[in-house]
């Protein structure tokens, strides 16, 4: 188990993160924590690329599907009218081919940030993954308007701006999967050099 300064996670800016010009601002607010990047790249993945980053397993897909389904009957809207269907396991890949579709619309920025709980602390700078909730002071929160009652029934994903491991697990799968080692760099910030 490393120890918890050497913890690391995988961040990636959205196409429309990067549309936006939020890339510089996301990378300060991971640097502004005394998180580190180790690695970083603006990359145009194929859709098969994509496709092999998201799950394709049937219990991932089908909460895909429920969340979808949970977002129409909030708003009261019909899900067997617009998708056809109101089986979770039915939508669950129409929402994922969405999320497919949304990033092929552009460049990504890929990284490894590095540092004391950083699958956590990635996590809570970017905000719940549904913007309306997402506290301000997140990346979401403050930079994402988008509502997933309007993503669903466009049939697009929602744009919120980054994807960030949720787990040391889904991490250490997603930083193999995005990179080689020898893309991945060890370095001291200096504020690391001054308490050693």
């Amino acid at each position: 188990m490393p120890m918890p300064q050497e913890e690391k996670t995988f961040l990636m800016v959205k196409p429309d993160g990067v549309h936006r010009g939020l890339v510089g601002e996301i990378i300060r607010r991971v640097e502004q924590r005394n998180l580190k990047i180790i690695a970083l790249a603006m990359v145009t993945p194929s859709r098969e690329k994509f496709d092999g980053h998201y799950p394709k397993d049937p219990a991932w897909i089908k909460r895909l599907g429920e969340k979808t389904l949970a977002t129409y009957q909030k708003y009261g809207y019909d899900a067997a009218q617009e998708l056809g269907t109101e089986k979770p396991e039915e939508i669950g890949p129409l929402v994922r081919n969405w999320l497919l579709d949304f990033m092929m619309s552009g460049p990504v920025v890929k990284m490894i940030v590095q540092g004391v709980h950083a699958v956590d602390m990635v996590r809570k700078i970017s905000g719940s993954t549904m913007p309306s909730v997402a506290e301000m002071g997140t990346i979401r929160g403050d930079f994402s308007v988008d509502s997933a009652a309007s993503a669903n029934r466009d049939r697009r994903a929602v744009h919120n701006l980054v994807h960030a491991s949720e787990t040391q697990e889904e991490a250490s799968h997603e930083i193999s999967f995005w990179f080689t080692p020898d893309e991945i760099h060890s370095y001291k910030r200096t504020d690391e050099q001054l308490t050693l």
